[in-house]
């Protein structure tokens, strides 16, 4: 079969795959069905798979094996979230309608997959690359798992660029935003609230809150804009006539590139009176120069870039990094999500255009 009637096939696969991940459940952390059905897929191509909890992952073999090149790794994830409410239809059976295909996952990433799978088939079958390509379909991005592709990133090897399929109409993210969740609690002193004693904690809480309330991050990111603090949550209280001893709140922080982590929790620190713990510190910023090879190959095939404000797989991997995958941002976790048929097939024309010819 040639490689063009072979892309024909592939596109008319990808759809028919799209449709068995979404009546194949794969909430974070129960994805195990979902990899061994990709996996399958894979299989049929001849293709070697290696797994490790959920993820699984590939490469190809069409590239100059006597000198060094460089290796360009295909990520996507198979997880879900839990379906909401307001569903219409049942989020766990494919249902194509008016062009689209409705179904959990099907735009929050299973369009993406299916994508990245096919190109990376098509790219596999032509004679020769210039670089080694490497395939991940993993799992726990929706949750931030330690079990998702933050596990196998050192058994991927040596990677120089990675492609995170994610859904952003097939333009690129050149830049991302990070995260980091900060547990707060201020401390106090129990007492009868009759007599107006103790210490209340919920008071040296809202202090805090109204400080950072009022704290201003100045370095300005031209693709990302203001590094933003929000509170999301706090609790306190046992009961009515008791002065709280403890009160708890969440900060949640979403970072440019002109600030790392410990800094910032740093600077947080010092403006509050209250413990302060962060969840984590691997949810990075993530930022690829303007003027690398990828980013102007998709600029010379009408991709536009920008900032996106979510947070992806992107965020832990420590090397260059593009996020452009299939489907809308603004459609993720909501109710009868779906993608369009088209998007898929444009995708994978654009994710080929994009690799078949490229070089470092």
């Amino acid at each position: 079969m040639s490689v063009v009637n072979n892309l024909k096939v592939l596109k008319k696969e990808a759809i028919q795959l799209l449709k068995q991940i979404i009546n194949t459940p794969s909430i974070s952390k129960q994805e195990n069905q979902v990899s061994f059905l990709i996996e399958d897929y894979l299989h049929k191509y001849g293709f070697h798979v290696k797994r490790k909890f959920n993820n699984i992952w590939t490469e190809n073999n069409n590239y100059p094996k006597e000198k060094e090149i460089q290796t360009i790794l295909l990520n996507s994830h198979h997880d879900t979230v839990k379906p909401g409410k307001n569903w219409i239809t049942d989020p766990f059976i494919a249902i194509k309608k008016e062009g689209k295909l409705i179904g959990l996952g099907s735009n929050d990433a299973g369009a993406s997959v299916v994508s990245l799978i096919s190109t990376f088939i098509y790219l596999s079958n032509l004679s020769e690359l210039s670089y080694k390509l490497v395939l991940s379909i993993t799992a726990e991005e929706e949750i931030s798992g330690s079990s998702g592709v933050r596990s196998i990133l050192p058994e991927l090897g040596s990677i120089d660029l990675g492609i995170v399929g994610e859904p952003t109409q097939m333009q690129v993210a050149i830049a991302e935003k990070g995260l980091i969740v900060l547990d707060c609690i201020a401390e106090g002193k129990t007492g009868h609230s009759a007599r107006d004693t103790g210490v209340n904690a919920i008071y040296i809480a809202t202090r805090d809150i109204e400080h950072l309330r009022s704290f201003y991050f100045d370095r300005k990111s031209d693709l990302l804009g203001f590094t933003t603090l929000n509170v999301t949550q706090i609790q306190g209280g046992i009961q009515h006539n008791v002065i709280p001893d403890i009160c708890s709140f969440v900060i949640d922080i979403r970072t440019n590139e002109l600030y790392n982590n410990e800094e910032l929790i740093d600077m947080i620190r010092k403006k509050i009176h209250s413990k302060m713990e962060p969840r984590s510190l691997h949810f990075n910023s993530s930022f690829i120069n303007s003027m690398h090879p990828i980013v102007l190959k998709a600029k010379s095939i009408g991709r536009t870039t920008y900032g996106s404000p979510t947070l992806s797989d992107q965020s832990i991997m420590p090397f260059s990094t593009i996020k452009m995958g299939v489907g809308d941002s603004i459609r993720s976790h909501t109710p009868n999500e779906y993608v369009l048929i088209s998007e898929i097939m444009e995708g994978i024309d654009i994710y080929i255009c994009l690799l078949k010819d490229f070089n470092f």
